[in-house]
């Protein structure tokens, strides 16, 4: 092979690497969710999506308020919190069984139960399990729930697991109406989130 004819190769391996990325990363329009019953099971077998936004938490006089990126990827999930004061950049990845920290450092835990660990190491904590369905607008399937309705049948307000969840604002993601302001209190803890944009896979 020629020295000519071995760099069309390369570049052509690097396109059809491009083109692959790109096929994997080609975003999608969501059905119409129409009433209730259609969005829950819509966005509950969604299983491939992502979002950007701000988040703030409060516990007593600890707290912070910083950046999120979150991506869905099946049962997996990969959060990139950035902005905690003294924290810096963290790291979360896992699913319901398995979950680990990795911090600004770069040193990787695994933690045992999300909420508990995390509110031992930073004074603060959020509902890791259950934040990928209400971010979208769904009560965790395995979770008991109370759920109260807008008027165009979307979630409003949720309790599930001692939390008490309102969505407030929605906005344009995928082609529906997705939320944008979700509030969870507890007992000691409030979570604001703020979604920026949304993307579906």
């Amino acid at each position: 092979m020629t020295p000519g004819s071995r760099f069309g190769a390369g570049i052509l391996g690097v396109v059809a690497v491009l083109a692959a990325g790109c096929a994997v990363q080609k975003t999608r329009t969501l059905p119409d969710l129409g009433d209730w019953e259609t969005r829950q099971a819509v966005l509950s077998e969604t299983e491939r999506w992502a979002f950007t936004g701000r988040i703030g938490v409060r516990a007593g006089d600890d707290g912070f308020n910083g950046q999120l990126q979150w991506r869905q990827d099946g049962p997996v999930f990969r959060a990139r919190i950035s902005g905690p004061l003294g924290v810096g950049t963290i790291f979360l990845n896992g699913d319901r069984r398995e979950l680990t920290l990795t911090d600004r450092d770069g040193e990787v835990t695994e933690l045992d139960d999300a909420e508990r660990d995390l509110r031992i190491r930073y004074g603060w904590t959020i509902p890791v399990t259950s934040l990928r369905y209400w971010a979208l607008g769904i009560p965790d399937p395995d979770q008991p729930a109370e759920i109260g309705l807008d008027g165009e049948g979307r979630l409003a307000t949720l309790e599930q697991q001692g939390w008490h969840v309102v969505v407030d604002q929605y906005t344009a993601g995928g082609g529906q109406a997705m939320p944008r302001r979700v509030t969870a209190d507890n007992a000691d803890m409030r979570v604001r989130l703020i979604v920026d944009s949304w993307t579906f896979f």
